[in-house]
């Protein structure tokens, strides 16, 4: 039988947290940025270093094992007063569409409540066909776009999504 739990990630992590977002980013971006900038995005974000740093620092909030595997990653946190935000959400391509993305969002915001949030707001890639409808469908609401700059000068363009919470 197998087993899905959803738990705290430790440093024995770092090489599955690393590869499911690294995979998971470019695929939000694929066809939308170029491949030198998913190259220096994913070096500088997605390095082992940083993977390290950011579980240290508990950036990361909770991954999705199946038995023993890491199958997806949640982190996010606290942006100011009663607001929080999910940082990243990704799964591994071949387990998505099977609930774990949503026990790991629901683990994450009943942490963000228990902080005393009362909204959470996400950033999706414009264009992300996995991403935008799973937040649509949790109740997250649209409310603008958010174009930053890249290294390589281009636009990623950021759809920023907000919900009550409680």
């Amino acid at each position: 039988m197998v087993q899905i739990s959803i738990e705290k990630p430790s440093i024995q992590h770092a090489e599955a947290i690393q590869r499911i977002c690294s995979t998971g980013w470019r695929q939000t971006v694929e066809g939308k940025l170029s491949e030198e900038c998913q190259k220096q995005t994913v070096e500088f974000w997605y390095n082992h270093e940083r993977i390290e740093k950011d579980l240290e620092n508990e950036s990361y909030s909770y991954i999705a094992l199946l038995d023993s595997e890491v199958v997806g990653v949640i982190g996010g946190g606290m942006t100011g007063g009663n607001v929080s935000e999910v940082f990243v959400l990704y799964m591994d391509e071949k387990y998505r569409y099977q609930g774990m993305g949503r026990l790991l969002l629901e683990a994450l915001t009943k942490d963000q409540v228990a902080l005393g949030a009362t909204k959470q707001w996400v950033s999706v890639q414009e264009g992300n066909h996995r991403g935008i409808p799973f937040y649509e469908a949790r109740g997250f609401i649209f409310q603008g776009k958010k174009i930053t700059v890249t290294e390589t000068g281009e636009e990623q363009v950021s759809l920023r999504y907000v919900r009550a919470i409680s």
